[in-house]
């Protein structure tokens, strides 16, 4: 078992590439997995765990994988070489020991001592950065979401660390002159992730941005993070590749939201809505008692992660971002973005932005959908496009993507572990970042929250 462990950039999905490909060229299998979808599109042949390994969704510490003792997948698990797991810290630690559970119970038929062995004997290689965003546990404490965190597994104690640090992603189109001034930065991005401010343990320490970072709005600001981000807006709403390259990031749904529909005022053409059937789940009987009690209003108006809204408003040119994986062998799924070439009644045209099938023009039907995790005491079951807009997005989902321009909109402060980090390492160049932050008063501030639980990083060295 090994853990590849490096920042952004430093080349992790190269190293993936390169293994997979000179082992598959001896004829040994490989199976590529990655903790969410869109970092599964980087990988050769790459699928999400949970799809690979029929992880169940909600996890916890008596969970197996659903596989069958001498099924197809127990086959090729047995004949498997290698694992290799990408953005592995953000999965949940039972994940991983769903799996060791399983492939000890397979690997028995092969090996009389597989039991007794971490994996059942197969070789692991982890990958990913602890200093980005880890496992998010629905209102857990700092405690509940250290402990979630693979490290806290009885499986780490078997597991060799090796370590990248340097930011290829920064360097690769950095001229000799600029080589300094381009290590600084990422030096910078590196001190924001380790939360080296000062010696503290303090969930929140306080940082200063540095000017040339900064944005100082006369006016709405706003506005003014949507000019910096998307300059000639109007010139390019047509464009798959001006939109691919650039977004603005906020730390809550709700920020996005609001930035998501002021952009799409700013652009011309027809708009058109269009609204969701809900239902109450009539599969558990709870839900089968609630169906009548609660009225299509205020099914409507609930709005929680996973879950399209029950509004959604579009035009033609507009970018949106997939929520559910629809065809994972063209690269539609839950992250990937696509911009809307046409609106009809029933279905959504737009063309795939990135990926295998970048320019590629695909349709996008309803889907009849439920939240993974809800606090409600009933299943809701909403008939809504699987889509939003991602003139902007949060900051967790845009984890694993890289860009050429970003701004980063804070009206309110970062709240989990690495969102800081991961907003500012998803540009390619220090010229691409613009960071806007305002006050409780709305003022713009030079100051901002940088949420670090450095207990995290115990064991990594």
């Amino acid at each position: 078992m090994y853990f590849v462990y490096g920042h952004g950039g430093t080349g992790k999905t190269y190293i993936w590439n390169t293994l997979s490909t000179s082992l598959r060229s001896e004829g040994k299998i490989v199976l590529n997995v990655a903790s969410s979808g869109i970092a599964s599109l980087l990988l050769p042949g790459g699928k999400t765990a949970h799809s690979q390994f029929r992880i169940p969704i909600a996890v916890n510490e008596d969970s197996i994988c659903n596989i069958k003792q001498g099924s197809h997948l127990s086959e090729l698990l047995i004949n498997t070489s290698l694992i290799i797991w990408d953005e592995a810290p953000m999965a949940n630690k039972f994940c991983f020991e769903a799996l060791d559970k399983s492939l000890r119970d397979i690997m028995k038929v092969q090996q009389a001592d597989a039991a007794l062995r971490p994996f059942g004997g197969k070789v692991i290689l982890l990958g990913g950065d602890f200093r980005q965003i880890i496992p998010v546990v629905r209102k857990g404490s700092r405690e509940d979401i250290v402990f979630a965190a693979i490290t806290s597994s009885y499986l780490w104690k078997d597991c060799k660390v090796f370590t990248l640090t340097k930011n290829m992603r920064l360097l690769t189109n950095a001229t000799s002159k600029d080589a300094m001034r381009v290590q600084e930065f990422a030096n910078w991005i590196i001190s924001i992730g380790d939360g080296k401010v000062d010696d503290n343990h303090k969930e929140a320490e306080e940082i200063t941005i540095p000017d040339e970072l900064l944005l100082n709005p006369t006016q709405d600001p706003l506005r003014c993070i949507i000019d910096s981000t998307y300059p000639e807006l109007l010139q390019n709403i047509h464009s798959a590749c001006y939109f691919q390259e650039r977004a603005i990031l906020a730390p809550t749904l709700a920020i996005v939201d609001e930035v998501n529909e002021y952009v799409l005022s700013m652009l011309p053409g027809d708009e058109v809505c269009y609204l969701s059937a809900d239902t109450v789940s009539k599969q558990d009987e709870i839900g089968g008692a609630l169906q009548d009690i609660h009225s299509p209003e205020f099914l409507n108006s609930l709005t929680m992660s996973g879950l399209p809204n029950h509004e959604i408003k579009l035009k033609v040119g507009a970018p949106i971002m997939l929520m559910r994986n629809i065809n994972k062998s063209i690269g539609l799924c839950n992250g990937t973005r696509l911009i809307v070439s046409k609106l009809v009644r029933h279905v959504i045209e737009a063309e795939i932005m990135t990926g295998i099938s970048k320019g590629q023009k695909i349709l996008i039907p309803r889907m009849t959908i439920t939240p993974s995790d809800t606090s409600l005491p009933f299943t809701i079951c909403r008939c809504q496009f699987p889509i939003m807009l991602s003139f902007a997005m949060t900051i967790n989902k845009s984890q694993g993507q890289s860009l050429t321009n970003v701004g980063l909109y804070l009206p309110r402060p970062v709240f989990t572990h690495g969102q800081l980090y991961v907003a500012i390492s998803r540009v390619r160049s220090r010229c691409g970042l613009k960071i806007l932050i305002l006050d409780e008063e709305g003022k713009p501030t030079n100051k901002t929250n940088n949420v670090v639980y450095k207990e995290i990083f115990n064991g990594l060295t």
